[in-house]
């Protein structure tokens, strides 16, 4: 199956807009999402909805924000309006606040993302009008937020829907837009308020088991203080979150106002592990509590005792007293007017006692300079490495560095030992 060049890989979901499919650009070799919609759908519309329609995706199109899904291209073909957009694998918002409450950072990340997008299509002049948990697809490791199906849930007239698919709709509507007047940007302010209610709270802001009483409670009713239903909220964001709802549109916040007061109330907002962990979190905290000082001391000892070994003075193996060469294992020569009495000392020691032997190849290693000077060298490199390990562990590449720089002074050592004895 094609919409126009691309090919269908598989279906993602139905709509009251038609159908997402997964599909292959194959001009680029790009996997894109490709929104469809009947034509003969949108004129039910209206005579010119079906021109509505692709003017406000090309203009959704020019939006270019990392919070907003990127546009590729739109058009007909076959009988279909479609765009062809981002294709972003990952859950939808709607997905994760269907697991209850969200931890109270996580709520401010997701509404500051949300918000910071929709600043950016108000003012570039496009409005979203459908602003609800499945249309926020959370994406990457870090929790990017990216909304999705701007400009053009507004051209779908609810009367050509089916009643169980308008449900997830009305409950983010603004007054304004479920009474059919004129709406703005305030109304996805709206919209995004009834979604950090239920993100808070865990609770639909409007609720009704049908869709008139949807209706009636969005436009005629407030919702249940959210502090009331999450008595640790910052009082600073349960007065944001009421005028987000407010009824009237002038007394809700526009969206870059938005913005600024919910990053101001980011910091107010407990750290994750003032919420209750999984056992498994909790099971890890506590060992790295237990165990990351006993890390650290263990770290700091053996700092400690390689630098005491290397900095602290070389004894030299020294022959007895008595050896002839005892002078020269010390790097000095024999004094020139050694007296008689000496030698004779030296030539009548007791036979009991066996003469040491003699030690050329020591005397040579402690006066050669250039043993001597790789001797000094690899002390300085193993007091820069245990200085190393005590400031940025094991893992830091510095440290590899000088572990190479060591194996190649053993290397030459060895080597320049093997040369000494054999000369």
């Amino acid at each position: 199956m094609k919409i126009g060049r691309y090919e269908i890989l598989d279906e993602i979901g139905q709509g009251a807009m038609g159908t997402v499919y997964r599909a292959r650009d194959p001009l680029i070799e790009r996997t894109v999402a490709i929104k469809a919609v009947p034509i003969a759908q949108l004129r039910q519309d209206g005579t010119d909805a079906e021109s509505r329609f692709l003017r406000e995706a090309q203009s959704a199109g020019r939006l270019s924000h990392p919070n907003i899904v990127t546009i590729y291209d739109v058009g007909e073909a076959d009988g279909l309006a479609y765009i062809a957009m981002e294709y972003l694998p990952g859950a939808t918002l709607r997905d994760l606040m269907d697991k209850g409450p969200m931890p109270l950072d996580l709520v401010l990340d997701t509404a500051t993302q949300m918000a910071e997008a929709l600043a950016f299509a108000h003012e570039h002049d496009v409005i979203h009008r459908d602003v609800k948990p499945a249309n926020v697809v959370v994406t990457g490791r870090r929790g990017r937020i990216k909304l999705t199906d701007f400009g053009i849930a507004h051209f779908v007239n609810s009367d050509h829907t089916h009643v169980g698919q308008m449900l997830g709709s009305p409950r983010y509507m603004s007054p304004e837009q479920a009474m059919g007047r004129e709406v703005n940007g305030r109304s996805d302010i709206f919209s995004l308020g009834a979604v950090l209610y239920e993100m808070l709270t865990g609770r639909y802001a409007f609720d009704g088991n049908s869709l008139p009483t949807i209706v009636y409670r969005v436009v005629n009713e407030a919702p249940v203080p959210a502090a009331t239903l999450r008595p640790q909220l910052p009082p600073d964001l349960a007065r944001l979150l009421a005028r987000m709802l407010h009824k009237n549109p002038e007394a809700r916040p526009d969206a870059r106002s938005l913005v600024s007061a919910l990053h101001v109330l980011a910091p107010a907002a407990p750290p994750a592990s003032a919420q209750p962990p999984s056992r498994q979190v909790s099971r890890l905290l506590r060992v790295l509590a237990f165990g990351a000082p006993i890390g650290v001391f263990l770290l700091i000892g053996l700092g400690i005792i390689v630098i005491e070994h290397f900095i602290s003075p070389a004894r030299p193996i020294l022959p007895p007293p008595s050896s002839p060469h005892a002078s020269l294992s010390q790097g000095t020569a024999p004094q020139p007017d050694a007296t008689p009495d000496a030698e004779t000392d030296v030539n009548n020691q007791p036979a009991s006692r066996p003469p040491q032997p003699e030690r050329p190849a020591v005397a040579a290693v402690q006066t050669d300079p250039y043993l001597a000077g790789l001797d000094r060298k690899q002390v300085e490199l193993r007091i820069k490495r245990a200085e190393l390990l005590l400031e940025y562990t094991e893992q830091h590449p510095d440290v590899v560095q000088v572990d190479r720089q060591l194996e190649q002074l053993q290397i030459e050592r060895r080597r320049h030992l093997r040369q000494l004895k054999k000369n």
